[in-house]
């Protein structure tokens, strides 16, 4: 479904449950590749100009249907896609993505949207040259997100969906459905499964390691610094997960 990568660049996502970890992950794997030289773009889900605002008034009035959530995402990747990522691809950079097609084929399917419908508005997406998925147990995942926030949003807990009264338990509940989707692609689109429980800096050290493998031999956009990648003792900082 999701086509070949033909362009000069390399996309490497990161995927996983809200509290699996994998921004910090992928803000480290950031640094590191710049540090070497190379041209890098960093993608965050749901941060296009374009339907900002729109997105915004909806959940502030929670209007949100399950489709129509569903197709504001899309739009919100396709702005994105043809804007700055294809382009980026297509001129030989590293496009780093903080959730990819696959947070929608988890989310939207979680909110019982059809799953072959979802896929296909995503068709015009290339395939990830790594597709990292951060895994970790439901009670762990949970346990970080409400031990580092305040309080939780509406639609972030999935209340749309009546699953419980309760923000928390709601929040459960829905990210268990979602935990499931991830699970299911694993297979389907060749998910790269890292241990999400495992120390921060063993963590990132199976990261590099992996996409080191991905990029020897490959030329992208000129290397100002022509320095060589090392994956021995990452210095792993994290910064927690971003929404």
């Amino acid at each position: 479904m999701l086509k070949p990568n033909n362009t000069k660049g390399k996309l490497i996502i990161v995927e996983g449950i809200d509290g699996s970890g994998k921004s910090t992950q992928i803000d480290l794997l950031y640094k590191w590749l710049q540090s070497a030289g190379y041209s890098v773009y960093f993608s965050e889900w749901n941060s296009s100009e374009l339907v900002k605002s729109t997105t915004k008034a909806a959940k502030k009035a929670h209007t949100f249907t399950p489709t129509t959530f569903s197709i504001l995402h899309c739009t919100d990747f396709a702005d994105r896609w043809e804007n700055s990522i294809l382009p980026l691809l297509k001129a030989g950079v590293i496009v780093l993505a903080d959730r990819y097609v696959f947070t929608a084929f988890a989310r939207d399917v979680a909110r019982n949207v059809d799953p072959q419908w979802v896929r296909n508005m995503y068709s015009f997406a290339i395939k990830p040259d790594a597709a990292l998925y951060f895994s970790v147990p439901l009670d762990v995942a949970v346990e970080r997100i409400t031990a580092a926030r305040a309080s939780l949003k509406y639609y972030e807990a999935g209340m749309d969906l009546n699953l419980s009264n309760d923000i928390n338990e709601s929040f459960k509940l829905f990210q268990g459905k979602i935990l499931a989707e991830y699970d299911k692609m694993v297979d389907e689109f060749g998910l790269i499964k890292i241990d999400g429980t495992l120390p921060v800096k063993d963590q990132q050290k199976k990261v590099r390691a992996i996409i080191k493998n991905i990029l020897t031999g490959w030329e992208g956009l000129p290397n100002p610094n022509e320095k060589p990648i090392g994956v021995s003792n990452p210095q792993a900082q994290g910064k927690g997960e971003k929404k």
